[in-house]
């Protein structure tokens, strides 16, 4: 079986991500048009610019969608209007790159364990999301939300459950899955209770303590990729694995774990 790999192409090192997952015949997901600064600066000419990048790319190409302070589902509709215009310019620019899939955070204020906090924020989302998911669909582009502060499982895959969309699905990130939940749910719990729903996995090595984007053998890692990649083949074996490395370095290293089909 042939993993699905892709590689994260941050600002600092899109261009020597991109030779890599041509050298590889990997997928790239694309992280630029996370930040606000490009989003609101001259967006355009970055469109064209990856436009030119990613020609030749023999993976998949995705899109990591802005993330930072998004609140969707807030009690404040105009809070929730600055969501929508942020993940609408993501999902047409999404449309020009050819990328098919959009990762968002799912915002869920993980500090707040209040039952009355939890089903506010539930109601709230299962509201949110079917017009946004409705607008992805027209650009042919799936939403896939991730876990961050989430210390349960269920807070998304309920959600995901709830709003039944084909175009809203889910990216779990084996991290902040195993730094950021409760000690009772494990990461085999996590990718049981989330399977219905994933398409896509984000990966890398912690220390157990901070979320770091290490490679797959940092030498302080807390991660057994053999096992977690394992895992993964017996469960989702068709997700797309996204190395979410900071350093270039890391995701070649790490690409040695991997299936990978054979260059002509």
């Amino acid at each position: 079986m042939v993993d699905q790999v892709l590689l994260s192409a941050s600002l600092g090192n899109a261009e020597q991500t991109v030779a890599l997952a041509k050298e590889k015949g990997v997928g790239v997901e694309v992280m630029a048009f996370a930040f606000p600064h490009i989003l609101d600066g001259d967006w355009r000419s970055e469109v064209q610019k990856y436009q030119q990048l990613l020609v030749d790319v023999p993976g998949k190409i995705t899109l990591h969608g802005p993330f930072m302070d998004m609140v969707s589902g807030s009690p404040d509709p105009r809070i929730n209007a600055v969501c929508v215009a942020r993940y609408s310019a993501a999902i047409r620019i999404a449309a020009e790159l050819g990328a098919e899939q959009i990762v968002l955070h799912a915002n869920f204020i993980g500090s707040l364990h209040n039952d009355f906090y939890r089903e506010g924020w539930h109601e709230r989302n299962t509201h949110f999301w079917p017009p946004v998911a409705d607008y992805a669909r027209e650009y042919g582009v799936t939403l896939l939300l991730e876990n961050m502060w989430e210390f349960d499982p269920t807070i998304i895959s309920d959600l995901l459950e709830a709003v039944d969309h084909p175009n809203l699905r889910a990216c779990i990130d084996v991290g902040h899955a195993t730094l950021f939940t409760k000690p009772e749910y494990t990461w085999e719990y996590w990718l049981g209770t989330m399977s219905p729903w994933i398409d896509e996995i984000h990966m890398n090595n912690n220390d157990g303590i901070l979320d770091e984007h290490h490679g797959f053998n940092w030498e302080r890692g807390v991660l057994d990729y053999h096992l977690v990649l394992d895992q993964i083949r017996q469960v989702v074996p068709n997700a797309d694995m996204v190395l979410e490395m900071d350093r270039v370095d890391d995701m070649r290293d790490s690409l040695a774990y991997f299936q990978l089909e054979e260059m002509a």
